[in-house]
């Protein structure tokens, strides 16, 4: 099965871009913030990032010549730009949520932070959502489980070394299934316990189970399974685009 790849908010590479002058200032402010992210903006106003310590590419053409470098020296892209500029930006450049960057927009007057590109994969709804807090903004999040509060299919258990073991159409199927509330069995034999870090509960279509052999065919519509166990191809076959696996880090206890 395949693993779907991640990158952790704390090693990701940063770009803020700016290319106007209200821009170019309110990047400089955000780009105090975030020490370890670069800069990429118009050499008009390279000036505005004069007091900060990042790392500054001051480019002289058009932005849309920056756009192929960007997308393969960083995971994570920034925009002080309009969100109608930066879809026409990336569009050309666009290949799949495994490999594209996160991309997020601020507004011109910094009041929405809003993911446009792999918020879940690529990480443009955790990124907005910090950055939202580190300029007083709001995030504007659309991914239906983000905004539904329930299990991110995806990424589940990301941030504690989980990965994802499962065939993309299974992660499509299932994630359907979830954000449509219907019933899943999640089966935890492995891994740590407090994985549920949303402050609102678990929803009631989630059944939390410790063996798969609890799971009922008959009533769950899909299976998210953590652990360490060797899963037979009949297994597989049997939960045919219903079953995503979790594989914790070994030297995890229990649940």
């Amino acid at each position: 099965m395949n693993a779907v790849p991640s990158v952790s908010a704390v090693d990701a590479r940063v770009c803020i871009v700016a290319i106007t002058k209200h821009g170019a200032a309110q990047a400089a402010a955000l780009a105090r913030r975030l020490p370890q992210a670069s800069i990429c903006t118009s050499a008009r106003f390279a000036g505005a990032f004069a007091a900060v310590a990042n790392p500054v590419r001051a480019y002289e053409g058009a932005l849309r010549d920056e756009i192929a470098p960007l997308f393969e020296g960083f995971d994570q892209l920034v925009f002080f730009v309009s969100l109608g500029a930066v879809v026409r930006l990336i569009a050309p450049h666009l290949r799949n949520k495994d490999v594209d960057p996160g991309v997020t927009v601020i507004d011109d007057a910094g009041q929405f932070v809003i993911p446009v590109l792999s918020g879940h994969v690529g990480g443009a709804n955790a990124m907005a959502e910090q950055v939202a807090g580190l300029i007083g903004a709001t995030p504007v999040v659309t991914t239906a489980s983000d905004v539904g509060r329930t299990i991110p299919v995806d990424i589940l258990g990301r941030e504690l070394g989980w990965r994802v073991e499962a065939p993309k159409i299974n992660i499509t199927r299932v994630s359907a299934h979830v954000v449509n509330g219907e019933p899943i069995a999640f089966v935890q034999e492995a891994g740590r316990p407090d994985w549920w870090t949303r402050p609102t509960p678990l929803p009631a279509s989630i059944e939390r189970l410790t063996r798969f052999d609890q799971v009922d065919p008959a009533r769950h519509r899909a299976v998210l399974w953590v652990t360490h166990a060797e899963i037979a191809p009949e297994v597989w076959t049997r939960w045919a685009e219903r079953l995503v696996v979790y594989r914790p880090p070994h030297e995890e206890p229990a649940a």
